[in-house]
This record gives C-alpha cells, structure tokens and sequence, in this order.
C-alpha cells in the first residue's frame, strides 16, 4: 500500500519502535528521510543511520540511543502534513520544549534545525519536532 506521507511513516515507526525498545529499526529510503534521520544523529537522538542498497527504493536502517532503559527520543510529532502545510518565517521560527528539542524545517538551503535556520536567518516549512 503506498504512503502519503513518508515523513509521518517514519516518525510512527521509530515511535513505535521505541516504545518495545528496538536496538534498530527499518525505514523505507528517500532523501527527505534521509536529511531528517542526518540530523536526528547529529542531534544524537539516535546512534548512526545506513543505507542499504537493493534492487527497489533501499531501505535506510536506523540504531536507536538508550541511555540504560531510556530512550534519547522522549516525543515525535509531525507538524506539517500533506494537507495542512505550517511554515514559519525567519522570526517565528519555534523554539521546542524552550531550546531542549530540535524543530526540523525544509528552507531554500535544504533541510535544517531550527538553530541552524535562526543562525542563516531564513524560514520555512516546519516539517516535526523531537525531544
């Protein structure tokens, strides 16, 4: 069955991974998935992100972090969907549980953080937050 919304697939999967605590968990490959998950690791939300090829579309297998029985994802929440676009401009770009999470937009510049966006002075399109 095709999905709608790869970005919301993804952030289901690894919520619900976490919540049987999976070492590693399996998410069909797209770029867009690709940028998010980059930046989930540098965040360290999550341990290291591959890409394995196959024949079709690849899959991307994601390791997760634990700090002893707790997760390093405490929440993920999909903020844009396909049928309700939010952005936000360069000044109204949202600060996550004040600062202690990460907002991930899409801007001109590629994806990004909402640090490194405020840095570049740019806005976009808010695609989910972590913490």
């Amino acid at each position: 069955m095709p999905v709608s919304d790869s970005i919301a697939n993804m952030l289901t999967i690894i919520r619900n991974a976490i919540s049987v605590r999976k070492d590693t968990v399996d998410i069909p490959a797209s770029k867009l998935n690709e940028q998010i998950l980059g930046i989930m690791k540098k965040d360290q939300y999550i341990e290291n992100v591959r890409l394995l090829k196959d024949n079709k579309q690849g899959v991307l297998k994601v390791y997760l972090k634990y700090a002893g029985k707790k997760s390093a994802i405490s929440g993920l929440k999909r903020i844009s969907k396909p049928g309700l676009r939010v952005y936000a401009q360069n000044d109204e770009i949202p600060r996550v549980l004040s600062g202690l999470g990460t907002a991930i937009i899409s801007t001109s510049k590629g994806i990004l953080d909402d640090k490194q966006a405020r840095q570049l002075n740019i806005g976009g399109e808010v695609l989910c937050y972590v913490w």
